[in-house]
């Protein structure tokens, strides 16, 4: 079928054409966007953490003044908690994965770098983190007994000359503060904490920070501290049968409250409720944006029905005169999708630029990433398929028109 009597036809419906290429336009760019953002928020739901997440628990304490005795009473507490059947292992820690608030702190390479090597999450904890948590050492060791302090001595310090320490790094901070080596290569090797020199005992595998870290989410830090649930600790507890964490909760809280029931139990939860609750606003955005596109699409494709079905009107009797001249069915409906196309066609090279300008000011405004360059060719493909479900029922409409018509006088 020849363009030129398609592109002359559109000449004379100047403003129609522009409005379906613009509104065509406009649901490229911002569909584009869309599922970038969408894919972004999708791959943030599903970002490993590192801990065994559906085997723990949460339980926050919390009392009326300042518990004198609360190191001793901490104690108490684990013995207790370790007592519970389906219990695998309790830990007291600062912080967790994906929560609102993280402790961080600076890692340099020596001790007067002006600037920082690395940010890292500061988690601090009692013995036996790696089991509670479930985490997976792939060099090194685990701290030694005697490596734990209690967090009374860091309290308590006005002088930080001589002080040192034992650390255990993620894979990624180790990649970040030792680049020329594997994990192994960090191994004995001294960072500073300020002037503080932390010597790497181990290596885990993944431990991701509370929150993003401007863009480090695997950068953390454990630090041998020993907190208490009075301050800034809480308990955490892995059960042997994820199926089993709701009685081994109340079972848990029950025997809180029975050492010492003036306290107030401010958190407890299964972890799985505070990854969710973290990423609430995610899943939010993302329903948000899903429908908008939906709307967007569904409206230029109203847009499309509705041109191509006023142009069917208006061209009834020329329809007529094609189809007594000989022209068939489908070069009828071949003529109104080929019009389509080169409207839709012209609308998504304008959308592709109007895409581009967008996402750059995304990512100066809010630091998002460059749009890859595979979402603009998919978002081309789905409105091309839409142009052409959309077209479709005016253009079988067209090709049904009978030669008769012709005939007709107005």
């Amino acid at each position: 079928m020849e363009i030129r009597p398609i592109l002359s036809s559109l000449r004379r419906h100047r403003t129609a054409a522009a409005l379906i290429v613009l509104e065509i336009a406009l649901s490229c760019a911002i569909i584009c966007n869309a599922l970038f953002l969408v894919s972004q928020r999708v791959e943030a739901l599903h970002r490993p953490s590192g801990i065994a997440e559906h085997e723990l628990l949460q339980i926050h304490l919390g009392g009326v003044g300042k518990q004198t005795d609360a190191d001793a009473r901490s104690r108490e507490d684990m013995a207790a908690l370790r007592a519970i059947p389906g219990v695998s292992g309790v830990s007291i820690v600062n912080q967790m994965p994906f929560q609102r608030g993280s402790w961080n702190t600076s890692l340099a390479n020596t001790p007067d770098q002006e600037v920082a090597t690395l940010n890292a999450a500061q988690y601090m904890t009692t013995p036996g983190l790696m089991k509670t948590f479930g985490l997976k050492l792939v060099a090194g060791r685990d701290f030694n007994a005697d490596e734990y302090k209690d967090s009374s001595v860091l309290e308590q310090a006005t002088d930080t000359n001589g002080m040192t320490g034992s650390i255990i790094v993620s894979e990624s901070a180790a990649k970040r503060l030792f680049p020329d080596g594997g994990a192994k290569a960090a191994i004995g090797k001294t960072v500073y904490m300020a002037n503080i020199p932390l010597t790497i005992v181990g290596v885990v595998e993944r431990l991701t920070r509370p929150n993003d870290g401007n863009g480090e989410w695997d950068a953390s830090m454990i630090f041998p501290i020993r907190l208490n649930y009075d301050n800034g600790g809480f308990y955490v507890i892995r059960v042997k049968d994820p199926s089993q964490r709701s009685e081994v909760l109340k079972a848990a809280v029950a025997a809180l409250d029975k050492i010492d029931p003036n306290r107030l139990t401010m958190v407890q939860q299964p972890y799985d409720d505070t990854r969710r609750d973290y990423f609430a606003s995610d899943r939010d955005m993302i329903g948000l944006l899903i429908a908008v596109s939906v709307l967007l699409l569904a409206v230029t494709a109203l847009g499309i029905v509705g041109l191509a079905s006023f142009w069917v009107q208006q061209r009834t009797k020329q329809i007529g005169i094609r189809r007594a001249l000989g022209a068939t069915r489908g070069q009828i409906l071949h003529y109104f999708q080929t019009e389509n196309f080169l409207l839709a066609t012209l609308g998504i090279a304008i959308g592709m630029v109007l895409a581009f300008g967008i996402n750059q000011w995304l990512m100066g405004s809010y630091e998002l990433p460059r749009l890859p360059w595979y979402y603009l060719p998919v978002g081309a493909a789905a409105l091309w398929g839409l142009g052409q479900l959309s077209v479709l029922g005016p253009a079988l409409r067209a090709a049904a028109v009978p030669p008769a018509v012709a005939t007709r006088t107005a």
